[in-house]
Protein backbone atom coordinates (compact mmCIF):
# COMPACT_ATOMS: atom_id res chain seq x y z
CA UNK A 1 0.00 0.00 0.00
CA UNK A 2 3.14 2.05 -0.49
CA UNK A 3 3.00 5.48 -2.57
CA UNK A 4 6.23 5.74 -5.23
CA UNK A 5 6.23 8.84 -6.60
CA UNK A 6 9.09 9.17 -9.73
CA UNK A 7 9.69 13.68 -9.05
CA UNK A 8 11.32 13.51 -13.24
CA UNK A 9 8.45 12.19 -14.81
CA UNK A 10 5.49 13.04 -12.50
CA UNK A 11 3.99 9.50 -12.05
CA UNK A 12 2.57 8.46 -8.38
CA UNK A 13 2.40 4.89 -8.01
CA UNK A 14 1.00 2.61 -5.47
CA UNK A 15 2.74 -0.63 -4.72
CA UNK A 16 -0.45 -3.56 -4.69
CA UNK A 17 -0.45 -7.27 -5.38
CA UNK A 18 -2.38 -8.50 -8.21
CA UNK A 19 -4.45 -12.11 -7.87
CA UNK A 20 -1.00 -14.04 -8.81
CA UNK A 21 0.57 -12.40 -5.55
CA UNK A 22 2.99 -9.83 -7.81
CA UNK A 23 3.63 -6.64 -7.29
CA UNK A 24 1.87 -4.53 -9.34
CA UNK A 25 2.48 -0.82 -9.76
CA UNK A 26 -0.68 0.79 -10.26
CA UNK A 27 -0.84 4.49 -11.21
CA UNK A 28 -2.97 7.42 -9.06
CA UNK A 29 -3.27 10.62 -9.39
CA UNK A 30 -2.16 13.53 -6.84
CA UNK A 31 -5.15 13.33 -4.00
CA UNK A 32 -4.52 9.50 -4.10
CA UNK A 33 -0.88 9.68 -3.45
CA UNK A 34 -1.05 11.79 -0.31
CA UNK A 35 -2.10 8.96 1.68
CA UNK A 36 -1.50 4.85 2.24
CA UNK A 37 -3.49 2.48 4.59
CA UNK A 38 -2.06 1.24 7.57
CA UNK A 39 -2.86 -2.15 9.06
CA UNK A 40 -3.06 -2.00 13.17
CA UNK A 41 -1.05 -4.55 14.36
CA UNK A 42 -0.73 -3.67 17.93
CA UNK A 43 -2.27 -1.67 20.37
CA UNK A 44 -0.89 -0.21 24.11
CA UNK A 45 -0.37 2.29 26.17
CA UNK A 46 3.16 4.05 26.96
CA UNK A 47 4.70 3.75 30.22
CA UNK A 48 3.37 7.36 30.82
CA UNK A 49 -0.24 6.25 29.58
CA UNK A 50 0.15 7.66 26.53
CA UNK A 51 -2.25 5.39 24.33
CA UNK A 52 -0.95 4.33 21.17
CA UNK A 53 -1.07 1.97 17.95
CA UNK A 54 1.56 0.39 15.85
CA UNK A 55 0.98 -0.06 12.10
CA UNK A 56 2.30 -2.77 9.98
CA UNK A 57 5.16 -0.61 8.62
CA UNK A 58 6.36 0.30 12.11
CA UNK A 59 4.59 3.53 12.53
CA UNK A 60 3.47 4.69 16.58
CA UNK A 61 1.04 7.09 15.80
CA UNK A 62 0.09 8.67 19.14
CA UNK A 63 -3.50 9.70 21.07
CA UNK A 64 -5.40 7.58 18.58
CA UNK A 65 -9.31 7.36 18.03
CA UNK A 66 -10.59 5.12 21.21
CA UNK A 67 -12.42 3.32 18.56
CA UNK A 68 -9.49 1.77 16.80
CA UNK A 69 -8.45 -1.82 17.10
CA UNK A 70 -6.27 -4.44 16.00
CA UNK A 71 -6.91 -5.49 12.90
CA UNK A 72 -8.46 -2.12 11.91
CA UNK A 73 -7.34 0.16 9.08
CA UNK A 74 -6.26 3.90 9.41
CA UNK A 75 -5.70 6.52 6.59
CA UNK A 76 -2.49 8.18 7.28
CA UNK A 77 -1.66 11.42 5.75
CA UNK A 78 1.86 10.84 4.45
CA UNK A 79 2.78 14.39 4.78
CA UNK A 80 1.63 14.83 8.44
CA UNK A 81 1.75 11.18 9.47
CA UNK A 82 -1.58 11.80 11.26
CA UNK A 83 -4.90 9.62 11.41
CA UNK A 84 -7.43 11.21 9.08
CA UNK A 85 -9.51 8.27 8.50
CA UNK A 86 -10.46 4.38 9.95
CA UNK A 87 -11.80 1.55 8.81
CA UNK A 88 -13.07 -1.04 11.07
CA UNK A 89 -12.77 -4.88 10.56
CA UNK A 90 -16.24 -6.11 10.31
CA UNK A 91 -18.42 -8.40 8.51
CA UNK A 92 -19.40 -6.47 5.13
CA UNK A 93 -16.35 -4.79 4.72
CA UNK A 94 -14.13 -5.00 1.99
CA UNK A 95 -10.85 -6.73 2.52
CA UNK A 96 -7.51 -7.40 0.08
CA UNK A 97 -5.57 -11.00 1.15
CA UNK A 98 -1.69 -9.71 1.47
CA UNK A 99 -0.59 -13.18 2.19
CA UNK A 100 -1.14 -16.65 1.55
CA UNK A 101 -2.52 -18.35 -1.75
CA UNK A 102 -4.85 -15.78 -2.02
CA UNK A 103 -2.81 -12.97 -1.91
CA UNK A 104 -3.98 -10.13 -4.44
CA UNK A 105 -7.66 -11.62 -3.97
CA UNK A 106 -9.97 -8.49 -2.98
CA UNK A 107 -13.59 -9.43 -1.92
CA UNK A 108 -16.47 -8.81 1.05
CA UNK A 109 -15.27 -9.91 4.33
CA UNK A 110 -18.56 -12.67 5.40
CA UNK A 111 -17.44 -14.67 8.18
CA UNK A 112 -15.49 -15.53 10.81
CA UNK A 113 -14.40 -18.89 12.59
CA UNK A 114 -12.40 -18.57 15.88
CA UNK A 115 -10.43 -21.70 16.30
CA UNK A 116 -8.99 -21.53 20.11
CA UNK A 117 -5.12 -22.16 20.11
CA UNK A 118 -5.21 -22.06 16.34
CA UNK A 119 -4.87 -19.10 13.75
CA UNK A 120 -8.63 -17.19 13.56
CA UNK A 121 -10.34 -18.10 9.54
CA UNK A 122 -12.12 -15.51 7.75
CA UNK A 123 -14.06 -16.47 4.82
CA UNK A 124 -14.32 -13.69 1.87
CA UNK A 125 -16.56 -13.83 -1.48
CA UNK A 126 -15.30 -11.53 -4.50
CA UNK A 127 -17.68 -10.14 -6.76
CA UNK A 128 -18.26 -13.04 -8.46
CA UNK A 129 -19.55 -15.03 -5.48
CA UNK A 130 -16.53 -16.81 -5.32
CA UNK A 131 -15.58 -17.17 -1.53
CA UNK A 132 -12.20 -18.65 -0.19
CA UNK A 133 -10.92 -18.79 3.14
CA UNK A 134 -7.55 -17.47 4.76
CA UNK A 135 -6.13 -16.54 8.47
CA UNK A 136 -7.29 -13.36 9.97
CA UNK A 137 -3.63 -12.36 9.72
CA UNK A 138 -3.79 -12.58 5.85
CA UNK A 139 -6.35 -9.72 5.24
CA UNK A 140 -5.96 -6.02 5.00
CA UNK A 141 -9.02 -3.76 5.22
CA UNK A 142 -9.44 -1.43 2.32
CA UNK A 143 -12.88 -0.32 2.76
CA UNK A 144 -15.97 -0.08 4.75
CA UNK A 145 -19.76 -1.91 4.80
CA UNK A 146 -21.60 -1.24 1.89
CA UNK A 147 -19.21 1.47 0.39
CA UNK A 148 -16.79 1.75 -2.21
CA UNK A 149 -12.72 1.01 -1.37
CA UNK A 150 -10.55 3.75 0.00
CA UNK A 151 -7.52 3.23 -2.78
CA UNK A 152 -8.40 2.74 -6.14
CA UNK A 153 -7.78 -0.89 -7.57
CA UNK A 154 -5.43 -2.27 -10.33
CA UNK A 155 -6.72 -3.92 -13.28
CA UNK A 156 -8.76 -7.03 -12.61
CA UNK A 157 -10.39 -5.32 -9.02
CA UNK A 158 -8.59 -8.26 -7.30
CA UNK A 159 -10.63 -11.26 -8.74
CA UNK A 160 -9.14 -14.34 -9.27
CA UNK A 161 -9.90 -15.74 -12.92
CA UNK A 162 -9.41 -19.47 -14.00
CA UNK A 163 -6.67 -20.43 -16.80
CA UNK A 164 -9.34 -20.99 -19.37
CA UNK A 165 -10.84 -16.93 -18.18
CA UNK A 166 -6.85 -16.12 -18.81
CA UNK A 167 -6.68 -17.42 -21.78
CA UNK A 168 -9.76 -16.14 -23.15
CA UNK A 169 -8.92 -12.78 -22.26
CA UNK A 170 -5.72 -12.68 -24.10
CA UNK A 171 -7.28 -13.74 -26.99
CA UNK A 172 -9.78 -10.65 -26.70
CA UNK A 173 -6.82 -8.53 -26.37
CA UNK A 174 -5.05 -9.61 -29.22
Amino acid sequence: MDVVEIEKSGDRLRLLYDTKGRFVLHPVDKTEAGFKLCKVVRQEATKKGIPVVVTHDGRTIRYPDPLIKMGDSVKVDIASGKITEFVKMDIGCTVMAINGRNQGRIGTLVGRDAHPGSFEIVHVKDERDATFATRLSNIFVIGASGSAPLISLPRGDGIKLSIFEQREMRAKRG
